[in-house]
């Protein structure tokens, strides 16, 4: 008991302050896992990620993580197959430009539509600004009508036309098993947002160079949860990564 106290006691810390104040209700299990996790990688950069699901968001409020943590980045889903369009992009797009909060778009690959269909929805919807984080693919399920090579072969054919077009290498995003067993042999050359929210894994693997580990994270003037992250680099390696 005394040894897990100890091991925790940044976050016991945070989270009776903040159950003090009334903020919000979340399981003591997640929240202790959010703030012992954020503690523990102090020194990196936090990030979260929206769409439509978390409703209206007031960016005006200070960006932080559980009110303590203050955000670095913010990903927003822009698209979804080949003729979706989150209906809250436009508006979160503007409102980080508008902050000037680091931004970056993504796309949610549907396995069995046309890839290159699916690139063009992303293409016509996100316009990227100097500063702005490189394009995203959210591939986090197998095909039901077509082999694995199949999908691979649609990936490839996605990032490549998003590069020809930005002139940058997306980043994949996955979850942790998916990625290991279906595509880190296939896509070595690119960086990777992998989401793994083991309660035990404290921090991220070498190979991640973003680490989606909660969906249950608050920030101030959203009333919905939010995926939180951390970048696995420091302040110069982020500057290096954007476009």
């Amino acid at each position: 008991f005394l040894f897990a106290f100890w091991h925790y006691k940044y976050t016991l810390y945070y989270f009776f302050k903040e159950r003090a104040q009334k903020k919000y209700e979340v399981s003591l299990t997640n929240e202790m896992r959010i703030f012992d996790v954020l503690q523990k990688n102090k020194g990196l950069l936090y990030g979260v990620d929206v769409s439509h699901y978390q409703g209206n968001i007031d960016w005006d409020k200070p960006l932080k993580i559980q009110d303590s943590f203050p955000v670095s980045f913010v990903f927003v889903r822009a698209t979804a197959g080949k003729n979706l369009k989150d209906r809250k992009f436009d508006d979160f797009w503007k409102a980080l430009e508008k902050r000037k909060i680091t931004r970056g778009a993504y796309h949610y690959y549907r396995p069995n539509e046309n890839s290159l269909q699916q690139a063009q929805n992303f293409i016509k919807t996100v316009t990227l600004k100097k500063g702005d984080m490189p394009p995203v693919l959210d591939i986090e399920n197998v095909p039901s009508t077509q082999s694995l090579d199949s999908l691979k072969l649609g990936l490839r054919r996605w990032l490549n036309a998003v590069e020809n077009h930005y002139g940058v290498k997306p980043i994949i995003y996955s979850g942790d098993d998916f990625y290991s067993r279906h595509l880190y042999e296939s896509f070595p050359e690119y960086k990777v947002w992998i989401a793994n929210y083991n309660f035990f894994v404290e921090r991220a693997e070498r190979d991640w160079h973003f680490w989606q580990f909660t969906d249950k994270a608050s920030i101030p003037g959203c009333k919905e949860p939010v995926d939180a992250n951390i970048f696995n680099g420091d302040s110069l390696n982020f500057f290096e990564l954007l476009k």
